[in-house]
């Protein structure tokens, strides 16, 4: 059974927010199937679904972004999810807008999303899809940038940034991470 959470906090006033990307992906992959997040449980909104002959898991947790490590342990330890088969999808400040990276393990570089997540799971090695969002070039607070949303301009590349995430994470249900990398890693 894979796992693939976006990481972003709950809430409308949230919605579209820079730190919101990871929820974007779920959302993509929900919409390009048809499912509902209609299950809560564990801090939570998932669905369970069949991909290609697999079980997978679409996990938003709904902790606020600081916490998530509180909804991604508990559902992996209920549905028996080994690391091997879970993937985190977040907002990377050091990434330019429209890029992503796929990794295999890291630290938390300073976002506290995957610091709860690393705290939470024990462990650095987890596979994760940063997705660029850019830095503040002003003298604008980190936390006012992230929470806030995309100007018209980055729009088109934000939405390239989320499709090609999404078809990292469908490509994943199939194919080794490493082949994975190879192919989304621009």
């Amino acid at each position: 059974m894979k796992c693939i959470v976006g990481l972003g906090n709950p809430g409308r006033k949230y919605k579209d927010t820079r730190h919101n990307v990871g929820f974007m992906v779920i959302e993509e992959l929900r919409k390009r199937h048809k499912w509902k997040l209609n299950q809560s449980k564990f801090n939570g909104k998932y669905t369970m679904e069949i991909l290609d002959g697999q079980k997978v898991i679409l996990l938003q947790p709904q902790t606020y972004m600081n916490l998530s490590g509180e909804a991604i342990r508990p559902l992996m330890n209920y549905f028996d999810i080994d690391l091997d088969d879970l993937i985190v999808i977040y907002d990377d400040l050091d990434l330019p807008v429209g890029k992503i990276r796929l990794r295999q393990k890291g630290g938390h570089g300073g976002h506290n999303g995957i610091r709860s997540t690393i705290d939470h799971l024990g462990t650095k090695e987890f596979k994760r899809i940063r997705i660029g969002v850019g830095r503040p070039v002003d003298q604008m607070p980190v936390i006012n940038y992230v929470l806030g949303k995309f100007p018209k301009e980055e729009q088109d590349s934000v939405s390239s940034s989320i499709n090609l995430a999404a078809d990292a994470c469908e490509a994943w249900i199939t194919k080794p991470y490493s082949e994975v990398m190879n192919e989304y890693n621009r």
